[in-house]
C-alpha cells in the first residue's frame, strides 16, 4: 500500500482540481480531464461520473488511471501525482457528489442546483486505490 506524506494529504484534502488520465480507446491520445476529488480515510482517492461516459467505459475496459494535484499559482510550487487502479461503484455517487458540489461551490450557493439534476442522473463512483505516487514540492 503507498501511503502520503502530510503534505500530501494537505494538498489532496483542499478543494483543488485534479487531471485525470485513463487509458485511450484504440488510437486515440491520452486526453487528461479536470475532476473534483476526495481524498477517503482509506488513502484511496473518490470522483463521481455520469455512468454513460467514455470515461467510465474505459476504466471499465482497463481499471487503472492517474491523477495530478497542484498547488494553484501564486502558491510554492508542490504537486502529487498518484497512479492507481481504478474500481467502479453504483454507491455512493450521489452522496459523494453532493458533498463535493457543497466543498467546491462554497460561497455560491446558486450552483448548488445542479444537484437536483444530478440526483436524478445515472451517477457512478469511481475509487483509484493509489499504486504509485509521486511528489514534488519547494
Amino acid at each position: 500500500m503507498t501511503h502520503f506524506t502530510a503534505s500530501d494529504r494537505e494538498l489532496l484534502s483542499r478543494p483543488l482540481q485534479a487531471m485525470i488520465t485513463v487509458a485511450p480507446k484504440g488510437d486515440r491520445w491520452p486526453a487528461p480531464r479536470p475532476v473534483w476529488f476526495e481524498l477517503t480515510d482509506a488513502d484511496e482517492i473518490q470522483l463521481f461520473s455520469f455512468a454513460a461516459t467514455p470515461r467510465v467505459a474505459r476504466v471499465r475496459e482497463t481499471p487503472r488511471a492517474s491523477i495530478v494535484v497542484t498547488a494553484p499559482v501564486g502558491e510554492p510550487e508542490q504537486w502529487v501525482s498518484i497512479e492507481g487502479s481504478v474500481t467502479v461503484h453504483d454507491d455512493g455517487a450521489f452522496e459523494l457528489a453532493d458533498r463535493l458540489a457543497r466543498l467546491y461551490y462554497a460561497g455560491e450557493p446558486e450552483k448548488l442546483a445542479v444537484l437536483d439534476e444530478w440526483r436524478d442522473a445515472d451517477l457512478v463512483r469511481l475509487v483509484i486505490t493509489p499504486e504509485r505516487v509521486q511528489r514534488y514540492s519547494i
